[in-house]
């Protein structure tokens, strides 16, 4: 399918480009960033004209209501050039209704869709050159939301401010990943803001995972905040365990991102005939099955990353190492999906966007 939504939207073009001065066989993820970024105001109740300008910084009244208040959201996405230079998204209205769902949960307006997509559309035709081809080259996206309102009165904002920006990107890889499964700090809770992409789920994790990097761990696979007896994510990704050849991960909930990589794969397993089993998993059960050696595999999954095997876990300060495998469902999977989100291989369930 492709977008074709119509929408006026002014364009102030770079007087310079910085492309050239760009190695684009060794990027640092997420600190590179394109010529142009979107920009789009809520005023007065209404959405003001959207603008792809020149990438710069903005002011913002010391007040402003993000400062004091975080309400900002995000959402992470990614174009992708075909062989034939071609520009491609992978389920952006998935990323469009999630970022809504989030501005609902934060009290903050919901974009417009021809705002939020056909803004997109025109930047990456602005920009179609930093997408470069090749697989493991990709342009990752963010659109987020900021409240920019003024004031410190303990309220909603009534004014917001709506971009996206642009950064090449080479394929992820961290090199090997330990983690610990938490016993004592949470991601989120029943009722709070888990389930949203909201800028303060992540600063939150910031501390507890500084503390597993001190112990010589990546991440942090975090549990339940009631109990701390049931596996949920990890890091900043969705996590999947394989126990024997069954992949188990957990439901989505107020405390669990709904992720697009995590639909994708599960619905890529299921082709593939990968028994599927979606349910609440406790760390007892994942420790008795590392240690009878049922379990094969742990691995997140996010758009980043796309999926990250990990190849142990520390509990109660034990460590566990994971088998290491020649029939990895991880990267078989993720290979798959990859190929997809390039044209490189039949896009059976109409995933891809031509922009």
């Amino acid at each position: 399918m492709s977008l074709d939504i119509q929408s006026e939207i002014d364009i102030v073009q770079s007087k310079s480009t910085k492309i050239n001065e760009v190695d684009f066989e060794n990027l640092s993820f997420g600190n590179t960033f394109t010529d142009h970024m979107l920009q789009c105001d809520y005023k007065n109740g209404a959405w003001e004209k959207p603008t792809i300008k020149p990438y710069e910084p903005f002011l913002l009244d010391p007040s402003a209501k993000v400062f004091h208040y975080g309400q900002a959201i995000f959402e992470g996405m990614k174009a992708y050039k075909d062989e034939n230079d071609d520009v491609w998204l992978f389920r952006p209205e998935e990323n469009f209704q999630r970022f809504n769902k989030s501005a609902f949960r934060m009290a903050m307006p919901s974009v417009p869709e021809n705002i939020f997509m056909e803004g997109l559309k025109k930047l990456l035709q602005i920009e179609k050159e930093w997408v470069k081809k090749g697989k493991g080259n990709t342009l990752y996206i963010r659109p987020f939301m900021i409240a920019i309102g003024s004031g410190v009165i303990a309220q909603p904002s009534t004014q917001y401010r709506f971009m996206i920006i642009l950064s090449p990107a080479k394929a992820y890889y961290s090199g090997e990943v330990k983690v610990i499964i938490a016993e004592h700090y949470s991601r989120a809770a029943n009722g709070g803001i888990g389930a949203a992409k909201a800028a303060g789920n992540y600063s939150a994790q910031f501390y507890p995972t500084q503390l597993a990097h001190d112990k010589g761990f990546q991440q942090i696979i975090w549990t339940d905040d009631a109990t701390h007896t049931k596996l949920e994510e990890a890091g900043t990704m969705n996590v999947f365990f394989r126990i024997n050849d069954t992949l188990l991960t957990a439901p989505t909930s107020e405390r669990i991102l709904d992720g697009v990589t995590r639909k994708s794969l599960l619905d890529l397993a299921k082709r593939e005939n990968i028994a599927v089993d979606v349910r609440p998993i406790l760390v007892e059960e994942i420790v008795t099955a590392v240690k009878n050696g049922t379990l094969k595999e742990i691995f997140g999954a996010g758009t980043a990353a796309v999926v990250n095997p990990i190849v142990g876990f520390s509990y109660q300060d034990v460590y566990y190492e994971l088998p290491k495998l020649e029939n990895s469902f991880a990267l078989d999977l993720k290979s798959k999906l990859t190929n997809i989100q390039h044209k490189l291989a039949d896009d059976t369930f109409n995933w891809t966007v031509k922009v």
